[in-house]
């Protein structure tokens, strides 16, 4: 595993704070926000790429691609295949693919390139204006780094990125069509028309007296979403060629499901209909019955319809929740567009494998009709048989993950 987020760049000390109930969420200072009803975000500080890109591209690439290469190298070397290894050279790489999709691309560069057009005119543009740009860049030059030659694309369904490229890539497992994947989500969306487009749609809380307790998911006092970023990605490969390996196996993909909701732009349908069926497919898919399951790694942004609709769309398919622990990664380090499921599928995967599941911080003031445990302001100690991860986009995209612990 990899990835790059307001918690720092490694994948134990990420999960650590994350047990600690810590928030990343703190005042925008990457550009002036004082103008903006919405002045806070979970914002990366003092990023590095050493080790990882060199110089040159680094100071051209959106954070984006940076964020991409940056997790997906590192998810690399804790697969014990880092690159220019003896191990990574025996891979075939005809058989190895990245598969990591952005909800909003090089937002960055795209921007620039725009303000650049509007004040200097069409010369201005940087000839990386579109190849920094568009969705699938970042799968395009870590796959170039690395020398992997199967499938490369990415996909892009807004929030339910990360768990649509999980499904994607471990379908080209399974169909024998490749023998190992990189696969995730990266974004890199707080700068100004970023923020302000979601200001726009009226998505965003407006905590800025108390920016830590902003991100506040199923507590009856929440406000809307707050904006994160980073990037996280999976290694994900067959069982015989990672025995074959002796490859570091730390849990299982049991399945995945994803579908629509066919219902609204950016609102859930209330009654959970498309949610719970994906959650239902999901476990089919994984061979699982729903009472296997104990943990739940919950979409839970915050949003007044949001949470609660998730919950409704829960219980339809878990119908005793005294044995679920479900918990919201969002509220430490905010929503991550469509680098979340990435970095939430990290977090169900080291529940999993540390016997521990993180809180949900900012419970104050709780939802009575939640009735699960939400693991609220302090960790707990829970040995998870099945675990879900729940993603999903404006648009309707729905997307449902199923990991366990690896038996040999």
């Amino acid at each position: 595993m990899g990835l790059v987020s307001v918690f720092g760049n490694d994948v134990d000390a990420y999960y650590d704070r994350l047990l600690a109930g810590e928030s990343g969420i703190g005042p925008i200072d990457r550009f002036d926000a004082s103008k903006f009803p919405t002045r806070f975000a979970g914002q990366i500080r003092g990023f590095s790429s050493e080790g990882y890109i060199d110089g040159k591209n680094d100071r051209r690439l959106d954070d984006c691609l940076r964020y991409c290469i940056v997790s997906g190298k590192k998810a690399l070397e804790a697969a014990g295949i880092a690159l220019g290894s003896k191990p990574m050279e025996k891979i075939d790489k005809a058989r190895a693919g990245v598969l990591v999709g952005t909800g909003m691309g090089g937002l960055t560069v795209f921007s620039d390139g725009v303000q650049n057009l509007i004040e200097k005119g069409h010369r201005k543009i940087t000839p990386f204006f579109i190849p920094y740009a568009i969705t699938n860049m970042g799968s395009a030059l870590l796959g170039m780094d690395i020398g992997f030659m199967g499938p490369n694309y990415s996909i892009s369904t807004a929030c339910a990125t990360s768990n649509y490229c999980f499904y994607a890539a471990a379908n080209h497992i399974r169909r024998g069509e490749a023998d190992i994947m990189i696969a995730g989500g990266t974004e890199a969306a707080i700068i100004p028309i970023g923020v302000g487009g979601f200001v726009a749609c009226r998505a965003l809380s407006q905590r800025n007296d108390d920016p830590k307790t902003a991100s506040r998911p199923w507590d009856k006092d929440r406000d809307g979403f707050v904006m994160g970023e980073g990037a996280g990605v999976l290694v994900m490969e067959s069982l015989e060629h990672a025995m074959k390996r002796d490859a570091p196996i730390i849990a299982e993909y049991l399945g995945g499901a994803v579908n629509c909701d066919a219902y609204h732009m950016t609102d859930p349908r209330s009654d959970g209909l498309g949610v719970s069926s994906c959650i239902k497919q999901s476990l089919e898919d994984a061979g699982v019955a729903p009472e296997e399951v104990n943990y739940i790694n919950c979409h839970a942004t915050s949003t007044l319809a949001g949470d609660l609709a998730e919950v409704n769309a829960i219980k339809q398919v878990f119908k005793d929740p005294s044995g679920i622990k479900i918990n919201a990664t969002k509220s430490m380090i905010g929503h991550c567009l469509g680098a979340a499921g990435g970095l939430e599928a990290i977090a169900t995967v080291k529940a999993i494998t540390t016997g521990w599941v993180h809180p949900s911080i900012n419970q104050y003031n709780p939802e009575e009709a939640v009735e699960f445990d939400t693991v609220p302001n302090v960790k707990k100690q829970h040995e998870v048989n099945v675990g879900i991860s729940n993603s999903f986009g404006f648009g309707g995209h729905n997307s449902v993950v199923v990991f366990a612990p690896f038996k040999p």
